[in-house]
C-alpha cells in the first residue's frame, strides 16, 4: 500500500473513533429523566406537626408544608402528588436512597444542605423559602409567666427533635446553661411537656403555634424568638436542576400572588400578623436559595 493509502486508512480510523467517543460523551452527559415526566411524584412529609405537615389517618395529609407542596407541583403538571412521611433526621436519607423524589417537611435550607455532595455528604437542591421563621418556645400555659428570656431557661430541661437546626442551635455554646432532652419526633416532646417531664419544647415558631392551635394547655412564648430566621425549602437529591428551576418559577409565582396568604391563614390561623408578615418569602429571597450550591452563587444557575 501507498504513502497515500495509508494516510487515507488512518484518518479513517481516527474519523471512526472520533464518532464513538461522541456518542459515549453524549450518553454521560445526557440530562436524568425528569422527575415530573410520569405525572406522580412522591414527597417526603413530617406526619406530627398540625398546622404545618400533619397525618391524621395513614396515607392523609394536610397543613401548609402540604398545600404549598401541592400548589407549586400543580404548576409543573402533577396534579396528585402522594406523601410518606419522613423523620427529621430521615429526610436527606429518603432522597439519596430515592424513596421520595421531594421532601416538604418544614426543611431549613442551610448552606452545608445545599453544598454540592461529597464522600462524606449527600447534598441537595432546595427550592425556596416558602416561609421563614425564628426559634421559639412552647410551655404549660400555667408557666407562661415564668419565661419571658431565654435566661429562665437556664438549669430547665428543654425539649428538640433530633436532626434539626433547632437541636444544633439550643447544643453551641451559647446555650450551655440550657439542657437539652432529644426525641425522634414532635409528638413525644409535646407529651413530654404535657406531663410536665420538660419546661419547654423548642423549635420554629411556626410550628410551635401549629402545636397550641391543638393543645389548649400548651402556649407559645410570643415575645420569645431567638436565633436566625430558618428559610424552609422543597428539597430534591442534586442533578435535576432542569426541574428545580421549573418548581423556582412555580413557587415565585404562587408566593407572590394572593394564594400564600390563603394558605397561610387556612393552615396556621392562630400566627399573629406580624409574624405572618415575616414569614412570607420574597422573590429576591428564592431566587437567592433555590436550585444553587451556596446562598446567591449565580454561576450555578447557568
Amino acid at each position: 500500500m501507498g504513502r497515500t493509502g495509508k494516510r487515507s486508512r488512518t484518518i479513517r480510523i481516527w474519523a471512526a473513533a472520533a464518532a464513538l467517543a461522541g456518542v459515549a460523551l453524549a450518553g454521560c452527559s445526557s440530562d436524568p429523566p425528569s422527575l415530573f415526566a410520569k405525572g406522580k411524584v412522591e414527597v417526603g412529609a413530617k406526619s406530627d406537626q398540625p398546622g404545618t405537615s400533619y397525618s391524621p389517618h395513614d396515607g392523609e395529609f394536610n397543613g401548609f408544608d402540604i398545600t404549598v407542596a401541592r400548589e407549586v407541583l400543580d404548576r409543573v403538571g402533577v396534579k396528585s402528588p402522594s406523601f410518606k412521611g419522613v423523620l427529621s433526621k430521615n429526610r436527606v436519607g429518603a432522597l439519596d436512597k430515592g424513596d421520595v423524589q421531594l421532601v416538604a417537611a418544614t426543611y431549613s435550607i442551610t448552606k452545608e444542605r445545599m453544598a454540592p455532595t461529597s464522600k462524606d455528604h449527600v447534598g441537595v437542591d432546595f427550592v425556596g423559602p416558602y416561609a421563614a421563621t425564628q426559634q421559639g418556645l412552647l410551655v404549660r400555659t400555667e408557666d407562661a409567666g415564668r419565661f419571658k428570656k431565654l435566661k429562665d431557661l437556664e438549669g430547665e430541661d428543654v425539649c428538640v427533635w433530633e436532626g434539626t437546626t433547632s437541636e444544633a442551635l439550643l447544643r453551641s455554646p451559647a446555650y450551655q446553661l440550657i439542657r437539652t432532652t432529644s426525641r425522634t419526633d414532635a409528638r413525644d416532646c409535646v407529651k413530654l411537656l404535657r406531663d410536665g417531664d420538660v419546661a419547654a419544647v423548642s423549635t420554629d415558631q411556626l410550628l410551635l403555634y401549629g402545636f397550641m392551635a391543638v393543645e389548649p394547655k400548651l402556649t407559645v412564648v410570643r415575645s420569645l424568638a431567638f436565633g436566625a430566621p430558618n428559610y424552609y425549602g422543597i428539597a430534591m437529591a442534586k442533578g435535576h436542576r432542569g426541574d428545580c428551576k421549573k418548581l423556582r418559577q412555580a413557587l415565585t409565582e404562587y408566593a407572590l400572588g394572593n394564594d400564600w396568604d390563603r394558605d397561610f391563614q387556612l393552615n396556621l390561623s392562630g400566627v399573629p400578623k406580624d409574624i405572618r408578615d415575616r414569614a412570607r418569602p420574597t422573590g429576591d429571597a428564592i431566587d437567592t436559595y433555590s436550585c444553587r450550591d451556596e446562598p446567591g452563587n449565580r454561576k450555578m444557575d447557568d
